[in-house]
């Protein structure tokens, strides 16, 4: 599919915290142990929190590119309109650890301002990398795990078959396990319309892979993630 200029005006910040990723990826103290990567990371505690517990994270996203302040402007604009598709589609989500759209954005909100004060220094570290799918600029098997989250499978209608086949295959170059998370669309419930098309296709190239339920549930029947194996 064609490439279209990445634009921060396009991008809908949401940053989830260490927590929030532990639940989407089935995550513990034997993955923590690995350097992970965090492809798609957006505007994300984890990367921060997992540095200050001494781990190894490395986060890619083409939203890196921008300042703090372009960031933190964009936040502050997405994030009313967030809250108002949340409250418009209230019962496609599982309102349980927050009971309102204005809780969860307080939640969202306290990640993103963790990211922002945590960018500037993980960009000089190296652990923000301005970089996106279907290329990533690494080695092969430069990490034990690579995350991604909210991106393959959920953006269906906007990325095609072809573009989910050739993320995977990238993100299985890079790290030895690869862990997608959710497996439904933005909004619908609905598996992806690439999830058995793609199942097929890893079966014939050989690929391990597995489903399996996760604690986070958020988006009604996205309580699961796909692991895949080179």
């Amino acid at each position: 599919m064609s490439q279209v200029p990445f634009k921060l005006e396009n991008v809908v910040p949401w940053g989830r915290s260490l927590q929030n990723y532990c639940e989407m990826f089935n995550l513990g103290e034997s993955e923590f142990q690995g350097k992970i990567l965090d492809c798609a990371g957006g505007p994300s505690s984890f990367n921060g929190e997992m540095t200050r517990l001494g781990r190894s994270v490395v986060s890619c996203d083409p939203i890196y590119q921008f300042t703090v302040d372009d960031l933190d402007g964009r936040i502050k604009a997405t994030y009313p309109v967030i809250l108002e598709g949340l409250k418009r589609n209230f019962e496609r989500f599982v309102w349980q650890e927050v009971e309102t759209p204005e809780q969860l954005g307080e939640v969202r909100l306290a990640a993103m301002r963790q990211f922002l004060a945590d960018l500037p220094q993980g960009l000089a570290e190296g652990r923000y990398m301005t970089s996106s799918l279907p290329e990533l600029p690494f080695s092969d098997a430069t990490f034990d795990l690579a995350l991604c989250a909210h991106l393959l499978f959920t953006y269906s209608e906007q990325f095609d078959f072809d573009f989910h086949q050739k993320a995977i295959v990238e993100l299985g170059r890079v790290a030895q396990e690869v862990r997608i998370f959710p497996l439904v669309e933005n909004f619908t419930g609905e598996r992806s319309r690439h999830l058995d098309p793609i199942l097929d296709w890893l079966t014939q190239q050989q690929y391990q892979w597995t489903i399996q339920p996760v604690a986070y549930e958020f988006q009604r029947g996205g309580n699961e993630m796909l692991r895949v194996w080179c």
